[in-house]
């Protein structure tokens, strides 16, 4: 009987016991894992505050500057925002915003419209024109200005120059040139006996000084961040290549390029995004002209809170939410592309 009633006992405790016993146990591990991440965080905070204190206020800058207005511009894609409906004070008089909120349909307006893939299509084609260009040139001069000749700083630094004026004034140096009736470079072709030719005038010639100036203003960049990576290639690698009989095109593709592929990932990146949003170049040399042949996505964006009457702030916004999600989805894909490399990023 006292043998039956304690494997009764037994039986209910392993029985009816058992699921909170195990429930204990897991809860017991999540509060020890919660306990030491906390503790973690605290022993990070304590020993690194003062790293803490100095991004701080580069962290609050960045939130006003960007936070804010990613989240005002958000907030006004899902809106029918524009000048006749927004709040303003005129005068003395104050008047209340009226704008309603409608939801996602601006994005349906604006991916309908014809108007975006055309401009889309011309954002691509410009973008990977002048990336690849920029990139050809960089590099072809960086691997020249790697070598020891007489007036190597020299050329350096002539080199350089186009990337220490400011945009706006290479723009208008350019506009100059390519202007039709005093330009200097029709004068020459004048001079040569060749009629001249309407850079800014023609959608195709338009396209064609748009990208040769915005290349013109990359290419400094491009070649100072390829010579960089080229320095950090051991000279010793060439040395025994060289011993070995290899090619210069060997050595080229077999070592600068491995070489380079940190950087050059990098700067591809970068350039992308800049002229993807390259903003100064189309707007200040053709103003999207003639007619609309060389606008891009960021220009569209600009007409429509700036240009179009009435000021479509709504529609602005959308545009520029598009155009960062473009952006993002290519990031991703890039750098889901340099994970399978085995790059790391």
């Amino acid at each position: 009987m006292a043998a039956h009633t304690s494997q009764s006992v037994a039986k209910a405790a392993g029985g009816d016991g058992e699921e909170p016993v195990a429930a204990r146990g897991r809860s017991r591990r999540t509060d020890t894992a919660t306990a030491q991440n906390n503790g973690g965080v605290r022993r990070a905070l304590a020993t690194h505050w003062y790293a803490w204190a100095m991004i701080a206020p580069v962290v609050l800058v960045l939130g006003v500057i960007i936070g804010w207005p990613l989240a005002r511009g958000i907030y006004l894609s899902l809106t029918d925002a524009n000048e006749r409906n927004v709040g303003r004070t005129i005068g003395a008089n104050h008047i209340e915003a009226t704008y309603k909120f409608v939801g996602l349909d601006n994005y349906a307006d604006v991916l309908a419209d014809p108007v975006f893939l055309q401009r889309l299509v011309w954002t691509v084609v410009w973008t990977v024109l002048c990336v690849s260009i920029t990139f050809t040139l960089g590099l072809a001069l960086a691997n020249m200005l790697n070598r020891e000749f007489r007036g190597r700083a020299a050329y350096r630094m002539a080199l350089i120059l186009p990337w220490a004026v400011p945009g706006f004034v290479s723009v208008f140096a350019w506009r100059f040139l390519f202007n039709r009736d005093s330009g200097i470079l029709n004068k020459i072709l004048d001079g040569g006996g060749i009629s001249a030719i309407p850079w800014l005038d023609d959608p195709t010639w338009a396209k064609f000084s748009v990208v040769a100036v915005n290349v013109w203003l990359g290419v400094p960049f491009m070649m100072v961040a390829l010579l960089g990576g080229l320095q950090s290639i051991p000279g010793e690698l060439y040395e025994a290549a060289e011993m070995d009989g290899a090619t210069a095109w060997q050595r080229f593709r077999h070592i600068t390029l491995p070489g380079l592929r940190a950087v050059s990932m990098t700067v591809i990146l970068l350039s992308t995004i800049w002229t993807f949003n390259m903003f100064p170049v189309i707007f200040l040399l053709t103003r999207g002209g003639p007619g609309d042949s060389t606008e891009i996505l960021v220009t569209q964006a600009f007409r429509e809170a700036f240009v179009a009457s009435p000021r479509d702030f709504a529609g602005s916004a959308t545009w520029g939410v598009l155009i960062l999600a473009l952006l993002m989805i290519f990031a991703l894909v890039y750098r889901r592309s340099l994970r399978k490399q085995g790059e790391v990023w």
